[in-house]
């Protein structure tokens, strides 16, 4: 089997300037290819984490599938969030979901973006609840 170079993500969306818009702006994400109906966007500060956006109408897209993404949810892991969530309430973003701990090892905030449909979770890694332990096979995701 031939291993992958790379992974990203590729949103089908209406609104795509919009939500390029979106990342560049709020995010700090930067385009590395633009046209008027695929854009690709870097995280400069960490390289390897990218996001490609598609018209959803466009013939690339195959047949039956020319849709926006629906109930997508992009997470994005941090150190800290709450200095995050403090900017996201100065700034109006729409929070779908407080900042919160959950018993499975995340301290975490949901955003809608621009393009209806589509979700950001910011996460923090924190100790997970004694009963979600046994569901973790990897030490690290213990602390």
């Amino acid at each position: 089997m031939n291993i992958p170079e790379s992974y990203y993500p590729v949103i089908c969306a209406s609104h795509g300037q919009s939500l390029v818009d979106f990342f560049t702006q709020q995010l700090h994400f930067e385009p590395v290819f633009n046209s008027d109906w695929y854009w690709h966007l870097n995280l400069p500060s960490t390289s390897h984490i990218n996001i490609g956006i598609v018209d959803h109408q466009h013939p690339s897209v195959p047949d039956g599938y020319r849709k926006p993404a629906q109930g997508l949810i992009l997470n994005f892991e941090l150190g800290k969030v709450a200095d995050l969530y403090a900017r996201a309430q100065a700034k109006k973003w729409k929070i779908l979901l407080t900042l919160r701990d959950e018993d499975w090892g995340q301290r975490h905030f949901i955003i809608a973006t621009p393009e209806p449909g589509v979700m950001l979770d910011f996460i923090e890694t924190i100790p997970a609840n004694q009963n979600f332990l046994k569901h973790y096979h990897d030490e690290k995701q213990l602390t």
